[in-house]
């Protein structure tokens, strides 16, 4: 690892909470991450993946039976803890209220999509700010791209897949044409950074 990726790893350890959103194409990367995961990942894992209205898919159980530490879909009022896997549930949008709690909304799409990405990523600004750190993937739209701009304001770690290296590049595309993204990576960077999480 060079030291440029030494010192995203640095930085990355010091959050309380790591944001993954994605859509399209963000499917694969994300689960590679999931199943690595070390049993002794001592984080937060919030996935804001883009799900059809009406597709009520079984990705917890499949994340939840290829990953070491708990994987659980997000209900309202659950309270944020450390060392677990959560999963934004299709049809709510995912809040994170200042109590350090989720909220699930019902209110309209925001880019033809609910959950939205940008909706929890904009709660997260201003819950975490700093303390957190946010990984934008593939999508077909540019959903994130805001709310990821708003956590780079908050002095939040954010991370964009590589256009380059993305199954479909417009999400991405969109994040890196505001800068919100303060590093694009790889994939198989990411997940590099994501497996060495809980050394020090």
């Amino acid at each position: 690892m060079d030291n440029d990726l030494d010192a995203i790893l640095r930085r990355l350890n010091k959050a309380e909470v790591i944001f993954i959103g994605g859509s399209a194409g963000s499917f694969s990367p994300v689960f590679n991450i999931v199943r690595s995961l070390p049993h002794d990942f001592k984080q937060t894992l919030v996935i804001i993946i883009h799900r059809g209205k009406n597709n009520f898919s079984d990705i917890e159980n499949l994340f939840g039976n290829n990953c070491r530490i708990s994987v659980s879909e997000i209900t309202d009022k659950d309270k944020i803890a450390a060392g677990k896997v959560y999963i934004a549930p299709a049809n709510y949008h995912t809040l994170i209220e200042k109590n350090k709690t989720f909220a699930l909304d019902v209110s309209e799409p925001v880019w033809f999509s609910k959950p939205s990405i940008d909706v929890t990523f904009d709660s997260a600004a201003r819950t975490y700010g700093a303390k957190c750190a946010a990984i934008l993937f593939s999508g077909a739209n540019q959903d994130g791209a805001e709310g990821l701009l708003k956590l780079r304001g908050s002095g939040a770690l954010t991370i964009v897949q590589s256009p380059d290296d993305a199954e479909i590049t417009t999400m991405p595309q969109a994040a890196i044409d505001i800068n919100a993204g303060e590093f694009v990576l790889k994939a198989n960077q990411i997940l590099n950074l994501m497996t060495g999480n809980s050394q020090t």
